[in-house]
């Protein structure tokens, strides 16, 4: 399928938009969690499951949605995919307003969010490879996907922050707000795709197991770098959220903005990253590499972090290792499979990047109980295992 310019703007401007309001469905309830846990009457861990619960269904079900797309198509899983979530969000906002006890309604929301996502975000990546064939290209289409993400993780501290002190439930209500301009978009936007002859089960299978066995040892660096950098970011993202209300008692849109900083930084690195690896899988690898061993030595400052600056830079050189791995990742799968197998390879990926995102936040709310040491080891220990990967595993 050809495009013009104008035609490939447009395309590139919905799929960005998934992303961005997928992120902002999940992140913007971070900061927010605090004060859900005194509106409900819940433990700080209960709370993380608001965060959890919704990963972990996703983690499932992102195959599944992999498999249905290279089958069906990607747009006609997208689009069910953007109503179920946000069905899944006002169920959750819903019950937050006339429900006395509101906890469990939620999460149920949250797990239908979940579904929903499955066959969203996740099916962005091989839908990029397949309307831009170009590497170069899909390069930087990845890249504005990563950047699309991030500035959702940027907007989200803001206004998850500021719908809250509204009302603390109004967050809940933005998500199928959001999940219609999308819908919209991708329904008049983006063309449907011509699937011919497509293959049986068995044959799709095949030809997948067949893909894992040949690439198996960078493939599985990939899908572990993934998880890892996840973890780490969610897990750092839900520890200076706590800390800055319980330690410095910043709440509300000044602890929203002042999450958005570092993250800002890491969505320039996704940017900026995706526009200069091109098509090299050999960069791609060493600019990983290099954004793995810096998020690591990173997290390893935080046992000198006294005041909120010095805190704050930590997160932000963490954030910038993140960013700048994070296109790189996406570009190895994305370039270097066909299409017939390209959205089960990512889908494998994504959901070993949820599994970090369900991970960190109940883990480092965990960990918050005991000495920082333990935290900082986590992190330190991760970071070293990914740089060891991504340097011995990663020979596309």
């Amino acid at each position: 399928m050809t495009m013009d310019k104008a035609e490939k703007r447009w395309t590139m401007i919905t799929l960005a938009s998934i992303p961005l309001i997928m992120t902002l469905g999940n992140s913007m309830l971070i900061p927010v969690l605090p004060l859900m846990e005194k509106k409900l009457e819940i433990t700080t861990f209960q709370s993380s499951l608001i965060i959890t619960v919704y990963s972990i269904v996703a983690i499932f079900l992102i195959p599944i949605a992999g498999f249905l797309s290279d089958r069906y198509g990607r747009r006609r899983i997208i689009i069910p995919a953007l109503i179920i979530t946000g069905i899944g969000g006002l169920i959750a906002a819903l019950s937050s307003w006339k429900l006395s006890n509101p906890y469990i309604p939620i999460l149920m929301g949250r797990i239908l969010q979940g579904i929903g996502a499955a066959g969203a975000m996740p099916i962005v990546f091989p839908l990029i490879g397949d309307l831009f064939p170009r590497d170069e290209e899909a390069s930087a289409a990845l890249g504005i996907v990563e950047t699309s993400n991030t500035i959702g993780k940027v907007l989200s501290p803001i206004l998850g922050a500021f719908l809250a002190s509204l009302i603390w439930y109004l967050p809940f209500f933005s998500i199928p707000a959001f999940c219609l301009i999308s819908l919209m978009m991708v329904l008049f936007l983006v063309k449907n795709e011509k699937n011919e002859d497509p293959m049986t089960f068995k044959e799709y299978i095949e030809i997948v197991r067949s893909a894992l066995k040949e690439h198996r040892r960078w493939l599985m660096a990939v899908f572990f770098l993934g998880a890892i950098l996840m973890f780490v970011l969610f897990g750092f993202l839900f520890y200076l959220s706590t800390l800055l209300e319980e330690q410095f008692h910043y709440e509300g849109v000044v602890k929203g903005l002042l999450l958005a900083v570092p993250l800002l930084a890491l969505s320039a690195a996704a940017y900026i990253t995706g526009h200069k690896i091109k098509a090299e899988l050999k960069t791609m690898k060493w600019v990983s590499f290099a954004g793995i061993v810096l998020m690591g030595g990173s997290v390893l400052l935080l046992s000198f972090a006294q005041s909120l600056i010095f805190l704050l830079f930590i997160f932000l050189m963490t954030g910038i290792g993140i960013g700048i791995s994070l296109p790189s990742l996406d570009a190895l799968l994305t370039n270097s499979f066909d299409k017939e197998v390209r959205g089960m390879i990512t889908s494998i990926y994504s959901s070993m990047r949820f599994i970090g995102v369900a991970a960190g936040p109940p883990a480092i709310a965990l960990l918050m109980k005991y000495d920082l040491f333990w935290m900082i080891s986590l992190f330190s220990l991760l970071g070293l295992g990914g740089a060891i990967l991504a340097f011995k595993n990663i020979k596309p």
